[in-house]
């Protein structure tokens, strides 16, 4: 293995600042890792990598990691004016994992991501990519860089597509740029699922994985000699070898029956592998080796870590750094790499949805969470609609949808439910009442295991006797109501994604999320904060909505009122009948008393407002009853913008909606 220090002195010698591409994957966290031990003009870009642990684990700075979503042009050329980066290293891939199987993604991440990183290189000192040895398809065993490129897979064919790309804008636009095709890189930070951790962590018990046919061939290069191919190829390049792909590869040809008698005798197993117990992967190709010749003689690199080194340098990473204690939950545990899509309900909110999207972008960007915000304009009457879109333009993670009506806050937090794609929703408020710094809290809260995380408004910033009332309301509806509803909490609320898909099933019109949100059920707690005044403008809540709140809370879940009027029935029913009694009695004993008319008028009009009072609470039953029996729709989308791309015909939300609901 070549000195550390050397890999160190050349990472200097690089022309800052630095951007690494898919930084939070396994190659790009050892390169970002790596640039970091000896300079901090270097950034970490990610996006939407299932493998955000390890930058938590390695403790990148927040400052130095970005997110950006290379499909946007727009969102890559804004993170390029902000930090004009000199050395571009673009490891952000999607498809080489057989859980990565969305093919449009596969096509838009790896071509048309590198087509959009390639256009803002054009004041670049080096833009080098990682390709892959899936380019050579079929014709893999040992191939030179210029031999027939036979793609097997649409992975493989996005890959090739690249390559061609590179070489496009290498020679036509004078881009300094290369195209590293790597084999199988092994070493620390590896996915834990894939072969040698597996093989590795099979080891350290004594044992060996299940395995598949022996004769199998891989070209295993160690990590940090693939770190170093990177940065080679970054100062190496020149206008004679511009545009060109390289094998980033040992060479040698080691099969799995080989790689398996070496753990043994290295670790010392004394067990027998038993062969055949796993089934071939269908791109599983028997001779799968690489021709480095090109890259040493053009980049001066060569792979030096010998498979045994590198296998005793992963083990021994393994036992340092408490594998099964600290990886494999980080990797086990989706929460811990989650995406949270955030939703807003937005009405007269046009001044506070901008300061709202920066505010959650610092936080998502701080709590180092993958993001999605959802901006629901529900038919404000102000440009919500407009800023709304401007932001989108920018930020591809934001996706705005507008109402035909105004629907109400209750199903614009459905309509942003239906569609989300994370892991986790937040439901806010669009005019800041609810601060988005409150989510963290809600976010190491739902790691622990909690499905439901709502926030408990201890201190409303409002007037006194306000706060009296609303808190009053909240106790009184929870003794009326027939399950257990925490009080003091709005809208404002962590929802797992299971939970999500139970509340957009319900069928009901009629909707009070909080309370469906407590009926549902799975674990729930509260998060206390203090809910702050409007920033802008003035709440649209008055007496008769609030009114109408509560009735629609008390009318949803609880049957309080009739079981009142059934008991309120027998009363006067059995006062009735006494004071009837004692009429009798009273007539007998004092036959000449006058009666008066005024006793007459009391009573009926006391009995009389009784009925009505009972009349209008069965009323109240029957329209909901009524409203759930027309069956209507609890939304209706009148565009969509997604990805910059306004969708306003009901085919396009049609399929935009099926392709992203969360209901899959």
């Amino acid at each position: 293995m070549n000195n550390y220090a050397e890999l160190q002195a050349k990472i200097k010698k690089l022309e800052g600042p630095i951007f690494v591409f898919g930084a939070s994957g396994f190659i790009g966290a050892n390169l970002i890792k790596d640039a970091f031990t000896v300079r901090e003009d270097c950034y970490a870009i990610t996006h939407d990598a299932n493998s955000a642990w390890r930058l938590k684990l390695l403790n990148i700075p927040t400052k130095n990691i970005l997110h950006c979503d290379i499909t946007s042009a727009a969102s890559v050329k804004n993170i390029f004016g902000l930090y004009n980066p000199k050395t571009i290293f673009n490891l952000a891939a999607y498809g080489a994992y057989s859980k990565q199987s969305n093919v449009q993604l596969i096509y838009e991440t790896n071509v048309n991501g590198t087509v959009n990183i390639l256009d803002c290189c054009g004041d670049a000192a080096a833009y080098i990519h990682a390709g892959s040895s899936s380019e050579y398809g079929t014709n893999s065993a040992a191939p030179l860089e210029n031999d027939q490129l036979e793609p097997n897979s649409h992975y493989s064919a996005s890959k090739v597509s690249a390559s061609y790309i590179i070489q496009y804008y290498a020679r036509y636009k004078k881009v300094p740029a290369l195209n590293l095709r790597l084999y199988s890189v092994y070493g620390a930070w590896e996915e834990p699922d894939r072969l040698v951790p597996v093989v590795i962590e099979r080891a350290r018990a004594g044992g060996y994985p299940k395995l598949v046919e022996k004769e199998i061939s891989r070209d295993f290069v160690y990590i940090t000699d693939t770190v170093e191919a990177f940065v080679d190829a970054a100062l190496n390049i020149t206008p004679a070898i511009n545009g060109n792909s390289y094998n980033i590869c040992t060479g040698q040809k080691t099969t799995l029956g080989q790689l398996i008698d070496l753990v043994r005798s290295e670790f010392k197993i004394a067990e027998e592998p038993v062969w055949g117990g796993m089934q071939n992967r269908n791109w599983d190709l028997k001779d799968w080796y690489g021709n480095p010749a090109n890259t040493n003689k053009d980049l001066g690199w060569k792979a030096s870590t010998p498979l045994r080194e590198g296998l005793r340098e992963t083990y021994k990473w393994h036992e340092d750094i408490n594998y099964t204690g600290v990886i494999l939950p980080a990797f086990n545990n989706p929460r811990l790499n989650a995406k949270i899509s955030a939703i807003i309900a937005c009405y007269k909110d046009n001044q506070a949805i901008p300061v709202m999207y920066e505010r959650l972008v610092k936080m998502f960007n701080e709590t180092k969470l993958r993001y999605e915000i959802i901006f629901v304009n529900d038919c404000s009457p102000d440009d919500s609609e407009q800023v709304i879109a401007a932001i989108a333009a920018k930020d591809h993670n934001v996706i705005g949808i507008s109402h035909s009506r105004n629907f109400g806050s209750q199903s614009a937090f459905l309509s942003g439910m239906e569609i989300s794609t994370g892991d986790a929703v937040v439901l806010m408020d669009g005019d800041l009442q609810d601060p988005p710094e409150i989510i963290p809290l809600f976010y190491a809260k739902w790691v622990e295991g909690w499905d439901v995380v709502y926030g408990n408004r201890v201190k409303r910033e409002m007037s006194f006797f306000m706060n009296i009332i609303y808190k009053t309301f909240y106790r009184i509806f929870r003794s009326l109501s027939y399950i257990k509803i925490p009080v003091d909490a709005g809208d404002f609320s962590m929802i797992d994604k299971k939970v999500v898909r139970e509340l957009i099933n319900l069928p009901e019109t009629e909707i009070f999320l909080r309370g469906l949100r407590a009926w549902v059920g799975f674990k729930q707690m509260g998060v206390d904060y203090v809910r702050p005044e409007r920033m802008f403008g003035k709440s649209t809540n008055n007496w008769r909505r609030n009114i109408g709140w509560a009735k629609k809370a008390i009318f949803s879940f609880s049957f309080v009122p009739l079981e009142m009027l059934s008991y309120l029935g027998f009363i006067l029913t059995g006062v009735s009948f006494l004071a009837m009694i004692a009429q009798i009695f009273a007539r007998i004993l004092y036959p000449d008393v006058p009666h008066g008319l005024a006793t007459i008028i009391v009573l009926v009009l006391f009995f009389g407002g009784i009925q009505l009072l009972a009349v209008s609470v069965l009323g109240e039953y029957l329209a909901k009853i009524f409203e759930e029996s027309k069956a209507r729709p609890k939304f209706i989308r009148r565009s969509v913008i997604y990805k910059g791309k306004l969708l306003n015909t009901s085919t396009e939300i049609e399929n935009f909606k099926k392709d992203n609901q969360v209901v899959k």
